[in-house]
């Protein structure tokens, strides 16, 4: 909502000037100068990134129109699905929840954390990490050692898709000089022309460099930072994960594994200790 509520600002406060200065709307649409842009932009961005990374930016540059994801909400429900299967090993030991990891589709836990689990890699990260615990083979050091390995793995790609977007942002501002420089040779081609005609053609130039510097820090590179944002929050979200697998393999009680996890959650969306409390009071409430 708030990237809708930025985008009609900065479009209304640049047209507002200009109108404010009685400039005509009419000279700033120049489809010219939009396909040189746009086209050389699109053009780097193919040059420089697989397909995969660009169909990743797409979705990433869509998803800033979204709520935001890792909420109070997604954390509350994250550690009450983390205090069950902690729960449940704890009491019928460590292998007693090897069916809900090998078959996490037919797991009761995950099923009613939905929410959670709906994403893959969430799921994967859970399961990939509880089945490493189940072989009795690896200690919780070189584990942890593992989940970390995993997570910059995870956020490496993540941030290959803002590292795109801002190459691309970067190059805007050139771009938009390259199609000047094109409107200034094509002015001097009309030198002999009628004033007005000349006023046109290079106005026209100069709405290429305005084009260019606008779309890089007045939209790309913002978005650009939005994205970047919501990798923060994903790589907090599986750091909490990790805090918690990591403690209950150690050792520690239900309880106490999912507190941990707690103080790991940003402060922002950070339950309190009570209402996590209640919240895992009512979930052992529903399952009896």
């Amino acid at each position: 909502m708030f990237s809708i509520i930025g985008i009609v600002v900065v479009i209304g406060a640049i047209l507002g000037g200009y109108l404010f200065e009685k400039g005509k709307v009419a000279v700033l649409v120049q489809p010219a100068e939009l396909i040189i842009i746009g086209g050389a932009a699109l053009g780097t961005l193919l040059i420089a990134n697989p397909l995969p990374v660009i169909i990743k930016l797409i979705k990433g540059m869509l998803g800033i129109f979204g709520g935001e994801k890792y909420n109070k909400n997604m954390y509350t429900d994250t550690l009450k699905m983390l205090n069950d299967l902690f729960s449940r090993a704890r009491k019928g030991g460590i292998s007693s929840i090897e069916p809900d990891i090998e078959a996490p589709d037919k797991s009761e836990v995950f099923k009613k954390y939905h929410s959670v689990t709906k994403d893959h890699h969430v799921l994967d990260f859970i399961c990939d990490t509880l089945r490493m615990a189940t072989t009795g083979t690896v200690s919780h050091f070189d584990l942890d050692q593992m989940v970390e390995a995993d997570m910059d793995v995870h956020h490496k790609e993540l941030n290959a898709p803002v590292a795109a977007l801002s190459s691309v942002s970067d190059a805007l501002p050139g771009l938009g000089i390259v199609a000047a420089v094109l409107g200034v040779v094509i002015t001097m081609g009309a030198i002999g022309g009628p004033p007005a005609e000349l006023g046109h053609k290079v106005a026209a130039a100069l709405v290429g460099t305005f084009l260019g510097i606008l779309a890089c820090y007045g939209f790309f590179s913002p978005i650009a930072a939005n994205m970047t944002r919501a990798n923060d929050a994903e790589a907090a979200y599986y750091n909490c994960l990790r805090i918690g697998l990591i403690a209950f393999v150690r050792g520690a009680a239900p309880i106490i594994a999912i507190e941990f996890a707690r103080r790991a959650i940003p402060a922002s969306v950070r339950p309190s200790f009570k209402e996590m409390d209640a919240a895992v009071r009512g979930a052992k409430a529903e399952s009896k």
